[in-house]
Formats: C-alpha cells, sequence, structure tokens
C-alpha cells in the first residue's frame, strides 16, 4: 500500500509551517462529506453563518443554530436584531450610533450578558433610575454582566458605532423583534406597557 500523503492523513486548518503543501480542494478530499462542511470552511465560505446558506440577519430559533458571533454583530446595522429566540434566552444583535445610548432600564426578571465587538462605551448600572453608582468603560472584546432588577444604560462614547450582541435569560423581546432604530425600540416597549 503507498503511503498517504500528509495533506489526507491531518486534514488541519489553516496549514501549518510542518505540511507539505495546502490540503486539497474539498471536494477531492477523502474525508469530506457533503453534510458537514463545517470544518472546511474557513478555506472554501467565508460567509458568517454555519448552519445556513443565508447572509439574512433574522430570528433563527427555536431551532440548532451556529454562527460567526462576531462578524454578524459587526454586520448589524440596526439598533436591535433578534438573532436567535428560545425557551429560555434569547440572543440579539445591536449598533448603537455615536454619542447615543441604548437607553436607560431594569428587566425585573432578566439577566443581561453583553459583549462588545467593536467599539467603546460607558457603562452605568445602579438600584434606581436616579442613583446609577456603578459606572465603567467597556472597550472590544468586553463583557458586561447586568443582573436583574438593576437599572442599566450603555453610551457609546467612540467616533463609530457601537456593536454589541446581548443574551437575555429569559427573553426579553418578541420573537422575530426587529428595532430599525432606538425610537422604533422605544414605541415597542411603550405599546407593551400599555
Amino acid at each position: 500500500m503507498f503511503p498517504q500523503h500528509q495533506a489526507f492523513m491531518y486534514p488541519v486548518y489553516p496549514t501549518y509551517p510542518w505540511q507539505p503543501c495546502r490540503p486539497y480542494r474539498v471536494d477531492t478530499h477523502p474525508y469530506y462529506l457533503p453534510h458537514y462542511p463545517v470544518a472546511y470552511q474557513p478555506y472554501y465560505d467565508h460567509g458568517w453563518f454555519r448552519s445556513s446558506n443565508e447572509n439574512e440577519i433574522k430570528d433563527y430559533g427555536k431551532e440548532p443554530f451556529v454562527v460567526n458571533i462576531e462578524q454578524v454583530t459587526k454586520r448589524n446595522n440596526t439598533f436591535r436584531t433578534a438573532l436567535w429566540t428560545g425557551e429560555y434566552f434569547q440572543v440579539t444583535v445591536m449598533s448603537i450610533p455615536v454619542g447615543e445610548d441604548i437607553g436607560l432600564e431594569v428587566h425585573p426578571e432578566t439577566d443581561q450578558f453583553i459583549r462588545i465587538e467593536e467599539g467603546q462605551g460607558l457603562v452605568q448600572m445602579g438600584d434606581s433610575k436616579d442613583r446609577l453608582d456603578f459606572e465603567a468603560n467597556a472597550y472590544d472584546d468586553f463583557a458586561i454582566m447586568v443582573p436583574a432588577g438593576k437599572w442599566h444604560n450603555i453610551t457609546n462614547t467612540g467616533n463609530k458605532p457601537l456593536k454589541v450582541y446581548v443574551i437575555y435569560a429569559p427573553p426579553e423581546h418578541p420573537f422575530g423583534t426587529v428595532h430599525v432604530t432606538k425610537a422604533d425600540a422605544m414605541a415597542s416597549h411603550d405599546h407593551r406597557l400599555r
């Protein structure tokens, strides 16, 4: 039996210096499985979805879903769009314009996780809307944890849109929520309070 080519023995992406050549095209690779293209996508598919051929930012819950969250967050240009809404938690992506903020709010029964993928902001939290005694600056790759019942706000203090994704547990917004602007979000919130 002929010795197997090293690129076939070690289908590692991206290539490393010890590999004699770049791995073969995915359609000629002996381990290629048409129903499992994920491992090969770094070279052959530069889209940010890993379970869909679509490039639409929309709510994909409650189905199994895999996504490059950094890329989809940076591509989003809406104030808020739900990306995945399940029974116990929800993921949204947000884009906050320069000089604007998310808006002072409180969620009595919902914890929040917020991660900044691009930009910088001032984080404020407190036990009442008139007493925001916690302040911190946050930048790319920073994560913010907001306990249920805490008033909170994030203001974009940078010179480009603040791109974040937010995890709510349990979900905070209805399935399929899209708020193109902050005004849309405020109008939706006012409608829910009626």
